[in-house]
């Protein structure tokens, strides 16, 4: 049997509860149990977290704080080509003591659970529409192609109404238009 305490995300505050102003360090890297994310971007399983996390002791409880960096993998939101950017996230929290009231996040045995905390923070934090460049021009809407910067922007399709105008302005030189214009 499985004790809620155990795991890599579980960081004893034993030595520092209820003594406010003590306050300990810990640098920890993590390889995540399993895939976190469920968009377009997400951070594989297995991915190492590097964490950085202050415990400092409050009259409430313990403020966690701290940074976490990573790297997210998926697909370009316009040219789906794969991606992987690195992600760094701060992250603050309070976890109290044991009371009558049901907080988000409480002190459980003078041990402080991160995983919730960091999944939240690192999910929240990635890119909705993620590019692999900002600049990225997307797929072309005929032919479904990756656009390059010498494909330019795709022209938008003719509607086969004007399709008479444009044979027009395609054949009659400039010059030309210009005059029957002066003339009439």
């Amino acid at each position: 049997m499985k004790n809620h305490l155990d795991g890599p995300f579980v960081l004893p505050a034993r030595d520092i509860v209820r003594k406010p102003g003590e306050m300990r360090e810990h640098a920890l890297t993590i390889a995540i149990p399993e895939r976190w994310g469920e968009g377009i971007v997400y951070i594989d399983k297995g991915e190492n977290l590097d964490i950085d996390v202050r415990l400092e002791s409050v009259h409430e409880g313990i403020l966690v704080s701290g940074t976490v960096e990573t790297e997210y993998v998926g697909e370009c939101s316009r040219c789906l080509q794969p991606i992987a950017e690195s992600v760094e996230v701060e992250f603050q929290e309070l976890f109290e003591y044991p009371g009558d009231e049901t907080p988000d996040f409480v002190l459980q045995d003078d041990h402080v659970d991160l995983e919730t905390l960091v999944r939240d923070a690192i999910v929240l934090s990635l890119p909705f529409h993620p590019v692999c460049r900002p600049d990225c021009p997307g797929l072309d809407p005929v032919t479904g192609d990756v656009l390059t910067e010498s494909s330019g922007v795709a022209q938008d399709p003719i509607d086969p109404r004007w399709a008479a105008l444009r044979e027009l302005t395609e054949t009659e030189p400039a010059s030309d238009a210009g005059l029957s214009r002066e003339e009439n």
